[in-house]
């Protein structure tokens, strides 16, 4: 395991830091993930370490940017080290769904498939558990 994992994992409360998966539902730990890839030039500071489902980690690669389908530009994805969640993300309590409501949410929810069928099925579920906040 990471040596950071229990810095980062509690720093995050134990969800990922993109799309609020709860960890404690699933039968291992979430992933310490670099915000700016060690391939693009990021460290091992904590200050670019972020805790991550697998799903979100795998969709995210190493990349920064994503495509906000509103306009089309690429944008800068999502930095929780930087940036809100409740600024740029929404959640649809109905249907399970993340609506990003800036163009870095936007980006950030296409390019890691945070609405992929598997997922939001899995966030109803959370939801009406009471362990998605």
């Amino acid at each position: 395991m990471n040596p950071r994992y229990p810095l980062v994992s509690g720093r995050a409360d134990h969800r990922c830091e993109y799309c609020r998966a709860p960890e404690a539902i699933f039968n291992f730990p979430f992933e310490i993930e670099h915000i700016t890839p060690i391939s693009r030039g990021g460290t091992d500071e904590e200050s670019n370490l972020a805790l991550a489902c697998r799903s979100c980690n795998i969709h995210k690669s190493n990349h920064l940017t994503g495509t906000d389908e509103s306009t089309g530009n690429e944008t800068l994805l999502f930095n929780p080290r930087q940036d809100k969640w409740d600024e740029h993300f929404q959640i649809d309590r109905e249907s399970g769904a993340i609506n990003g409501v800036t163009p870095e949410g936007r980006a950030t929810v296409s390019r890691l498939r945070m609405n992929a069928f598997l997922q939001s099925e899995a966030r109803l579920l959370w939801i009406g558990l009471g362990l998605f906040q």
